[in-house]
């Protein structure tokens, strides 16, 4: 995984988003082991102590859960992951919507542009 850190907001807060994303994406499928604590960090290049904090913010929401023997894994609640996956989508369309409304475009305008980019994607 490429971890994509910024000094904007705290180092544990964008791990749990990236790791949600890996999650509700399917990258960490719904019953699949998470790698140790001690991977992740050394993967990510924080400290342990800081993976351990994302990781107990996924438990708390109910995306990961430690089995005494398995280690942490990934929910098998798919209405959850669902349920996650949709509010990011839109959170997201939220933050674009916005953003072109900063460019000056309403809402029926950039709908009119994702047609149109959508039509060229087609014929490719």
């Amino acid at each position: 995984m490429i971890w994509k850190l910024t000094d904007d907001r705290p180092i544990w807060i964008q791990l749990a988003e990236q790791l949600t994303l890996h999650i509700v994406s399917g990258i960490y499928a719904p019953g699949a082991a998470v790698p140790t604590v001690r991977a992740l960090a050394a993967e990510a290049g924080v400290n342990p102590n800081t993976m351990q904090r994302a990781l107990a913010d996924l438990e708390t929401k109910g995306l990961v859960e430690t089995r005494r023997t398995a280690g942490r894994m990934v929910t098998e609640d798919m209405s959850l992951i669902h349920d996650v996956r949709q509010k990011l989508a839109y959170s997201r369309m939220e933050e674009f919507l916005a953003s072109m409304r900063a460019l000056g475009y309403t809402d029926q305008q950039t709908y009119e542009l994702l047609a149109e980019q959508n039509k060229k994607e087609e014929y490719i």
